[in-house]
């Protein structure tokens, strides 16, 4: 166990993490001081300590253990790659990342910070690196791109051995190249950010229209303006 970060395992024992069902995110009980919640997932919540704050650990729900070694093996089939956080160790229930300043898209949205192209284009570059180490690269969000000095860092590896595309990648940067120049800037509120995201989740139409569901959007955006 690497000493540089084995000062947050016994903080991190007193922390338990429970999923919830219908994909609702994880509750977490207990507390340690220095330890902060800086994520939270349906499987799993990852946390910085003030001793280790080059780290980040995700602390997975029991039943989701099979998760945190299939996610093991994807972060070592990636190896080092600028676009993706490194694995740094791992403990009976918790992976160690290294941490990753930045705003995520999904923040960036909120605050009206520019999200510029070459976050997109890094995105795609990081999706052919996937596909290269013979990985499947789905469940890329708003929430698991982070801007980070003008380029993107992806979060959370652990759907890529699943297969299918989920397609969510691809509508969201359909919708970069169509609309965002209207919101370039401007902080779009919470409750339409969270409406767009129950409405898009809620989809489950194999004739899934992107250019209608924009249209669902702009209706409701009038309420924002």
């Amino acid at each position: 166990m690497s000493a540089d970060w084995q000062v947050a395992v016994e903080a991190l024992s007193n922390i338990k993490v429970r999923t919830n069902p219908n994909n609702q995110p994880v509750t977490i009980s207990g507390r340690s001081d220095g330890l902060g919640c800086i994520g939270v997932g349906t499987d799993a919540a990852v946390f910085r300590s003030i001793d280790a704050p080059g780290y980040a650990f995700k602390v997975y729900a029991d039943e989701q253990l099979s998760k945190k070694d299939a996610e093991i093996k994807v972060y070592q089939s990636i190896g080092e790659s600028r676009f993706f956080s490194n694995l740094c160790g791992a403990g009976d229930r918790f992976l160690v990342l290294s941490f990753e300043q930045g705003t995520t898209l999904y923040d960036c949205l909120l605050q009206g910070i520019h999200i510029p192209e070459q976050v997109i284009q890094d995105v795609e570059n990081a999706r052919t690196y996937i596909r290269e180490q013979g990985l499947n690269p789905r469940d890329i969000h708003l929430r698991n791109i982070l801007l980070q000095n003008g380029r993107a860092k992806i979060l959370d590896v652990s759907e890529y051995i699943q297969p299918g595309n989920d397609g969510r990648w691809e509508h969201l940067k359909q919708g970069y190249e169509n609309y965002y120049h209207f919101i370039d800037g401007k902080p779009l509120p919470l409750w339409l950010l969270e409406a767009i995201k129950k409405w898009y989740l809620q989809t489950n139409d194999p004739n899934f229209s992107f250019e209608d569901f924009m249209k669902k959007i702009a209706k409701l955006t009038l309420f924002w303006k």
